[in-house]
């Protein structure tokens, strides 16, 4: 009895299903290698320059440390205890949230009303809005450099227009009660170019269509004002609040060529704090406990203020 042979047709209909598989099966490997040789630059990148020295931070924080900074021996959470028992750092964590809730306050409030400001359609506006947004182009040293000339007390403009109510020159820098003041004002100036940047950009995404019939019914301008404009503007009023309560306390250069932390720590915030910890004092464990809790203290507000402040958000 003959065997009936299968035929061609039969013989590419049954392949056609296996050529396929093992052509999704291909690329069910391929795909993701060649998203993994995408990303690979930048793994290695974060990989160097940011997971590798978080890691390092916490592990040196458990340790006392030599001079360049490797670790001699194991102490616990003795660094934190001496963190939080130290009367100097308990001042700088203080002067630092003052800082923060000072400096961001005013740089929010200023740059909304210069926002609201700019984005009105009047002659000449586009140099205003080019002179708002000129800080961000001046570097943290030219800025220190030029405040360092403005708070100078013999000659600088700051006491000669206090001359001019009769009011006594200041030391803005070397005075106590003045030097943080003399750092939160350069800060605040320094940070309102990109804050106002952000916030016109935020008004300028507000559909114009939503003001005309309000404007036809008479509605006030500052009942527009609270009812639509700041409304429609809090996403980017939220995250312009976020990103300046982060820098806020990471702030060192204009500390560091203003006042050197001082007068007697008065402006030895965080950040600065490290910074003499490590590179000056060469307690790099201290240091290290100093930087952890910082990291803490600003991945807690983040968190708090997604928790709070995005509840208050309006998108269109």
């Amino acid at each position: 009895m003959m065997l009936e042979q299968p035929s061609a047709t039969g013989m590419k209909s049954v392949d056609k299903p296996k050529r396929i598989g093992n052509k999704r099966r291909r690329r069910a490997f391929v795909n993701p290698l060649v998203g993994w040789t995408f990303l690979l630059p930048s793994i290695v990148l974060l990989a160097v320059f940011v997971f590798y020295p978080v890691l390092k931070t916490i592990y040196l924080s458990f340790f006392l440390t030599d001079f360049a900074g490797n670790p001699t021996v194991f102490v616990g959470l003795s660094n934190f205890k001496d963190l939080f028992t130290s009367s100097d750092y308990l001042m700088s964590l203080v002067y630092t949230l003052i800082f923060v809730a000072g400096t961001v306050l005013a740089t929010v409030v200023i740059s909304v009303l210069l926002a609201l400001l700019a984005n009105e359609k009047l002659k000449g506006v586009g140099f205003f809005r080019t002179v708002y947004a000129s800080t961000m182009g001046i570097s943290v040293s030219v800025a220190a450099v030029f405040w360092m000339f403005l708070f100078n007390p013999s000659i600088g403009i700051m006491n000669r227009f206090l001359h001019v109510f009769g009011i006594p020159a200041i030391s803005w820098l070397t005075n106590p009660h003045w030097a943080l003041f003399a750092i939160a004002l350069s800060t605040v100036w320094m940070n309102i170019g990109f804050s106002f940047l952000i916030l016109l950009g935020g008004l300028q995404n507000i559909s114009p269509s939503l003001y005309e019939s309000v404007k036809i019914n008479g509605v006030p301008y500052f009942k527009q004002l609270r009812k639509i404009t700041l409304p429609l503007l809090s996403p980017t009023l939220f995250f312009v609040i976020v990103i300046s309560i982060i820098n806020a306390f990471q702030t060192f250069g204009q500390v560091d060529m203003l006042t050197k932390g001082g007068p007697s720590n008065h402006t030895n915030l965080l950040v600065y704090s490290i910074y003499q910890d490590a590179f000056v004092n060469h307690q790099f464990g201290s240091a290290s406990a100093e930087t952890v809790v910082l990291a803490v203290i600003i991945f807690v507000l983040t968190i708090l203020q997604f928790k709070l402040g995005e509840k208050r958000v309006h998108y269109q």
